[in-house]
């Protein structure tokens, strides 16, 4: 048995039917592309809203009043209201395993200056916040511990709200320019570094950041937070700061032992691996989706090799005359089938990198080929053609050498 004699043959034999040959890998080419391109689509976003939310910190966590609502059953209106400023400072002066912390405290409305006025949201933070939200200051500097104390009608922007009320053409920061959220006049000190928009179409920039006792006293005039926010030591002791933040607001809260929770904590590991599932099973229900398309190629192939059977049955049976075994018809066969799959595999890997790149390009939508995926494609091209290519060849090789020549 000459495995180069049969390699030989079974390209000799592609190569004299081209256009059937291709008809036959293109149900592999569009498979094997499907798949590729939406594993790129799947893995690109995923990676896309890892490193979104990883921007904001992947040892954040994030304290809200009320328990867990995941079950869907609606809280009593003063339950809102458990956070309070004595909780924030027994968690930033008890806590040993948090890094830094805000207490929050936020609301919606016009901001103004001059003429011009947009929609904005302020937040009262403490100086710590910037470092929580790895925000940069690019021009100026951000509020001061003395700021929170006096609750000063100070405040940082984003670029969003230097764009709308001072003009896009602005070059000089809004240093010192004075600007009014709900008549109450706030004098900007700092601009932050522009973000842009993130994965799920907010604008980053659109913010306004200022003392928390100026927003709870001057804009809300509540005595409640809205929520806490603070950062781990590390990503790894995030589960350790829940438990001991836990036992904090448990005791400040002077909740019994059998009672639940009346605030929720999350950390952003949580929401990292919960968006991680859910992007994976998209991904899984597309590639499944496209995956289909192989099995018809796979049918594809077989058909083809069930006809090259038919029309070759003379030839097939001269070559047993002059000495060639049932194995080497069957393995000539089994070439051809596992060749054509396998150069369909390539082009159809080569095309979907080819679509991912464009989508990239001109849609901005990110995309990312895993290796694996590559690798897989190849041995599901090799399964379809050991798979398919075998019913073929096996029918060849049981052919009588007499009745073979025989046939017209």
């Amino acid at each position: 048995m000459n495995y180069n004699n049969l390699l030989k043959v079974a390209i000799k034999a592609i190569l004299s039917h081209k256009s059937r040959t291709l008809l036959s890998m293109l149900g592999i080419i569009i498979g094997v592309a499907a798949v590729i391109v939406m594993m790129a689509i799947g893995q690109g976003s995923k990676e896309s809203i890892r490193e979104e939310i990883s921007k904001m910190g992947t040892n954040l966590l994030t304290i809200r009043p009320g328990g867990d609502m995941r079950g869907g059953v609606r809280r009593d209106p003063s339950e809102m209201q458990t956070l309070k400023i004595e909780d924030y400072e027994s968690i930033r002066d008890k806590a040993k395993l948090v890094a830094k912390i805000s207490p929050e405290v936020s609301a919606s409305g016009q901001v103004i200056f001059g003429g011009n006025n947009t929609t904005s949201t302020i937040y009262g933070e403490t100086d710590e916040y910037l470092e929580i939200k790895q925000w940069k200051v690019e021009r100026g500097a951000c509020f001061t511990d003395d700021d929170v104390r006096k609750s000063a009608k100070v405040c940082v922007v984003g670029a969003t709200i230097v764009k709308e009320l001072f003009g896009e053409k602005c070059t000089t920061p809004p240093i010192g320019k004075t600007i009014r959220f709900k008549n109450i006049p706030f004098r900007i000190v700092g601009v932050l570094e522009a973000k842009g928009y993130n994965n799920w179409g907010m604008d980053q920039d659109n913010v306004i950041i200022a003392p928390y006792t100026t927003v709870m006293k001057r804009i809300q005039a509540q005595t409640y937070l809205s929520s806490i926010v603070c950062s781990a030591l590390t990503e790894e002791l995030s589960d350790d700061a829940i438990d001991e933040i836990t036992t904090i607001l448990r005791t400040n809260h002077k909740l019994k032992e059998d009672a639940d929770d009346n605030f929720t904590i999350r950390s952003q590991q949580e929401m990292m691996n919960t968006m991680t599932s859910t992007m994976d099973t998209v991904t899984i229900i597309l590639v499944v989706a496209a995956a289909f398309s192989l099995l018809v190629a796979g049918i594809g192939i077989m058909n083809i090799m069930l006809v090259s059977v038919t029309e070759r049955t003379r030839e097939i049976g001269l070559r047993m005359a002059v000495g060639a075994r049932g194995m080497d018809i069957l393995l000539q066969f089994l070439i051809e089938a596992i060749l054509i799959s396998l150069t369909g595999g390539i082009i159809g890997i080569i095309t979907g990198w080819g679509i991912s790149s464009l989508v990239t390009i001109v849609f901005h939508f990110p995309a990312s080929i895993p290796l694996w995926s590559v690798c897989v494609s190849f041995i599901v091209c090799t399964c379809i053609g050991v798979l398919f290519g075998y019913l073929p060849a096996r029918r060849a090789a049981n052919l009588d050498p007499i009745e073979a020549i025989r046939h017209e």
